[in-house]
């Protein structure tokens, strides 16, 4: 659903750029809260939510190449708020989509530099916001299993794609530069994007079962899903007057268990990562070739009602990876993954790098350590 230079016209591109530029400056500050909770909550290290976060980006850069029919002649991809969102949290959802189409318009030229505005709001904020909202009152009515999580989750993802087919009809209806009925954008809109939702649930449910098969504490929206311990009095209690045995002293082997159980979350959150990096490579560089060359759903419907008549040339037409393929390559195969590996290794950087500097930013606004969260015991701990 990437939108091209020249769909909507100069005041609805300003104005939804101001709106993704709005957005982003809020997520920046929200995103702190959540690295930092996530830190604190699972007990990995504030020094590693922020590569987790990158991961996140970098992995749905690489699943948006897999294009899947949904109908004769049409496509779809992932668009991953939903995902982004139930992963890492809504704000920092919103960052790594953005993160995302920015790589896609500068590197690859798709979607539209002049339309990043309209992209962000329509693919970063739009879904992220939906799925999150829908994905959150599910969990709450739902039984605390982590199947209704995964539930949840399928839900949330196949309601955010045609809500952003929606908002992209929206936008169109106040700038849209084809004189096209918007009732045929509407319901041409709709009716694809319902069938590409299904696929995006279905991705999305997927991904988030198994990182919740083996880390459920790295899932943003699996928070508070584990019951916290009680401790509890020993029923043996010493009758009133009789002195009591006085508690064993603390003393330095005590702490041994702690921190082997702290080595051992470490090298399970190193696991995880380099599973979702494996994972992010294949799909960018291997399965991509074997994506399904029809146009996407936003793409067949501007063919097919007119939309595109006054599409613009993108400004990164000549870009050496323009249309996810290494210029000078002749095999097609090696072409097309070489440049999603190359994608895939910018957006884990460019994620990462923001992640880590606003993880930096917190520590020092709060005068800690960057990895002095996780240590800290919460209320429930005291």
């Amino acid at each position: 659903m990437h939108v091209p230079d020249g769909f909507i016209n100069a005041p609805v591109s300003v104005a939804t750029g101001a709106v993704a530029a709005a957005a982003v400056a809020v997520s920046l500050r929200g995103a702190r809260r959540e690295l930092a909770g996530a830190a604190q909550g699972s007990g990995t290290g504030a020094e590693r939510t922020a590569p987790l976060a990158g991961l996140v980006a970098a992995f749905i850069f690489a699943v948006q190449m897999l294009n899947f029919p949904v109908a004769a002649g049409t496509s779809g991809h992932l668009l991953g708020g939903a995902l982004a969102a139930i992963l890492v949290g809504p704000y920092t959802g919103v960052l790594c989509v953005s993160v995302v189409l920015l790589m896609q318009g500068v590197l690859f030229a798709d979607g539209g530099l002049t339309a990043l505005g309209v992209n962000i709001t329509d693919m970063a904020i739009v879904t992220t916001v939906v799925a999150y909202a829908l994905f959150r009152g599910l969990v709450k009515v739902l039984p605390r299993r982590r199947r209704s999580i995964t539930v949840a989750s399928f839900v949330a993802a196949l309601v955010s794609v045609p809500a952003a087919a929606v908002a992209f009809t929206a936008l169109y209806a106040l700038g849209g530069t084809a004189d096209v009925p918007i009732g045929k954008v509407f319901a041409a809109m709709v009716g694809v994007h319902v069938l590409i939702g299904i696929g995006e649930a279905a991705i999305t449910a997927l991904t988030v079962g198994a990182v919740i098969a083996v880390r459920p504490d790295l899932v943003h929206g699996a928070r508070g899903l584990t019951a916290p311990l009680e401790l509890r009095t020993s029923p043996l209690a010493a009758p009133d007057g009789e002195p009591t045995a006085a508690p064993a002293p603390a003393d330095e082997p005590a702490a041994v268990p702690a921190a082997a159980s702290a080595s051992s979350s470490r090298r399970s959150v190193r696991r995880v990562w380099l599973a979702g990096l494996a994972a992010a490579l294949v799909c960018a560089g291997g399965l991509s070739y074997y994506a399904s060359a029809s146009p996407d759903g936003l793409e067949k419907v501007a063919h097919d009602q007119g939309i595109d008549a006054k599409a613009k040339d993108h400004a990164a037409k000549h870009s050496p990876l323009a249309d996810y393929s290494v210029k000078d390559i002749t095999d097609p195969r090696l072409a097309g993954g070489l440049a999603g590996v190359i994608g895939v290794g910018a957006t884990l950087a460019a994620g990462t790098g923001v992640f880590v500097v606003l993880r930096r930013r917190r520590s020092a606004a709060t005068g800690e350590p960057a990895g002095a969260t996780a240590e800290r015991p919460t209320p429930e701990q005291v």
